[in-house]
């Protein structure tokens, strides 16, 4: 079954649906227009290969931009009844790469240019930098990361990765960091360490997989899984606008508590 394979890898892909291509065609002009208006130029980063607009898509809590349709199909009904969350949606985010990407950014030290190319920039959504420091602590307890392409693109054009079973990693990592502290404490405990030292647990036990995917499809990633962005092969072709997928990620009412429970 779909949800067995989820809750084993951490991800599961959905398509084509027709529900899906409706919705992306109402989506596509308005998520374009987002990656030239003026408010939104400073999302572009390394050296203007990477478009990290989060939350700039103009739809309602059902997914609806303008006059189009609410989001809906097999993705969405798996998050509600495989899940059990149906949640408000959030304004989308817009991650769009080109040609060359990872380029150097200049607000990027060596060292993180150097990850974003060599590890794909993996991360776990919702984990925050603080501080002059940049700490991590849990501070956007996500529900489900929900990605739909809105451009063609072909597979090698900077696909997103994910490394398989690393949510399970990551829970008991954050689950252990937590105990003992108080739950109205835990969005201000630093988890860095403990996030460094599944990170490095994560690359050396999963398996990291390209989920390429076309416009029509729908990608469901575990909230809790490590997961990039590749970098872009030489040959790779897209959409003259870019690689661009919009992202859901709704929080979760219950905030961390809900975020480390199963699923």
């Amino acid at each position: 079954m779909v949800g067995q394979g989820f809750f084993a890898t951490g991800w599961v892909r959905f398509g084509p649906d027709p529900v899906v291509k409706d919705w992306v065609a109402h989506a596509r002009p308005a998520a374009l227009e987002a990656l030239t208006a003026v408010e939104n130029a400073h999302w572009w980063r390394c050296g203007g290969t990477w478009f990290a607009g989060v939350n700039v898509l103009a739809n309602d809590a059902a997914g609806r931009i303008g006059g189009g349709p609410p989001l809906g199909g097999a993705a969405v009904d798996f998050v509600a009844d495989a899940l059990g969350l149906s949640l408000p949606l959030d304004p989308g985010q817009l991650s769009v790469t080109r040609p060359g990407y990872p380029q150097p950014s200049e607000d990027e030290s060596a060292a993180a240019a150097r990850y974003r190319r060599d590890r794909d920039a993996a991360h776990v959504d919702g984990l925050l930098p603080i501080g002059p420091d940049r700490r991590r602590m849990i501070r956007e307890p996500h529900g489900f990361i929900l990605g739909l392409p809105v451009t063609e693109s072909s597979a090698d054009a900077a696909p997103l990765v994910v490394w398989e079973g690393s949510h399970q990693i990551m829970r008991r990592a954050f689950a252990a960091a937590l105990h003992g502290h108080p739950p109205e404490d835990w969005p201000d405990i630093d988890v860095t360490e403990a996030y460094h030292a599944a990170r490095r647990e994560v690359f050396a036990t999963c398996r990291r997989v390209a989920i390429p995917a076309r416009p029509g499809e729908a990608t469901v990633i575990h909230r809790l899984a490590l997961h990039g962005v590749a970098s872009w092969a030489e040959g790779a072709t897209a959409d003259p606008a870019g690689r661009a997928i919009v992202y859901f990620r709704p929080e979760l009412p219950g905030g961390i508590a809900d975020w480390l429970a199963a699923p």
